[in-house]
């Protein structure tokens, strides 16, 4: 069985697989839509994470995991509880990078629907954003999981850009350096703006103050 990563996981499946293949989803696009009431925010202040979304004209890149047929089972009762918020078990067609023939995969989809209540549908940007930027679930803050996301894209596919995610990923950027937001994603993930030089800088000549 194969289950498609587009999400966390990309750099937290959390359980064992024999293979990983990258590739594509043709017919979707993935959103910032799926509120998050455990693993990125909580039930009176919900997170944003992805969903996959129809679209036509759409396409998504992740990655495909290959699970051991003796762990079949032990895996989805796992996905299942850590999907729980909304999302739905679906098989789609995928279509490896190299090229290989395409296959059909597991994967977990949030619908749109009045009876799913975690998929808020189209939304502006601005929304996501600060939403993001202030929710922290049970798995760490909002922003980590944004913006580790959007490094897993550039890293990992290079020559696939996805607009939604790294339009998302500036503003965030935009809106740390205006409030000056401190959450060591930032650091660890290497980003370039004024205000992280100016604290590094702070802590240094306290550190040789102290010395």
């Amino acid at each position: 069985m194969f289950v498609f990563g587009y999400g966390s996981l990309l750099w937290n499946p959390n359980f064992s697989y024999e293979l990983a293949i990258p590739g594509v989803v043709m017919g979707y696009s993935r959103r910032f839509w799926q509120l998050s009431p455990d693993h990125r925010g909580t039930p009176d202040s919900p997170g944003r994470v992805v969903s996959l979304v129809p679209d036509t004209e759409g396409s998504c890149w992740g990655i495909a995991y290959k699970i051991p047929e003796e762990r079949v089972q032990q895996t989805i009762e796992y996905l299942d509880m850590r999907e729980r918020a909304g999302y739905e078990l679906q098989i789609v067609e995928f279509y490896p990078i190299n090229g290989s023939e395409p296959f059909s995969l597991n994967v977990y989809i949030s619908p749109i629907s009045r009876d799913n209540i975690y998929n808020s549908g189209p939304c502006d940007i601005s929304v996501i954003v600060k939403q993001i930027i202030r929710s922290r679930g049970c798995s760490g803050s909002n922003l980590e999981y944004a913006l580790r996301l959007a490094d897993c894209q550039r890293r990992m596919a290079p020559n696939i850009f996805d607009e939604h995610l790294f339009q998302i990923e500036s503003k965030l950027l935009e809106e740390c350096e205006y409030l000056q937001h401190d959450d060591s994603i930032l650091e660890k993930l290497q980003y370039d703006l004024p205000y992280l030089a100016n604290k590094k800088g702070k802590r240094k000549r306290n550190e040789s103050t102290k010395g």
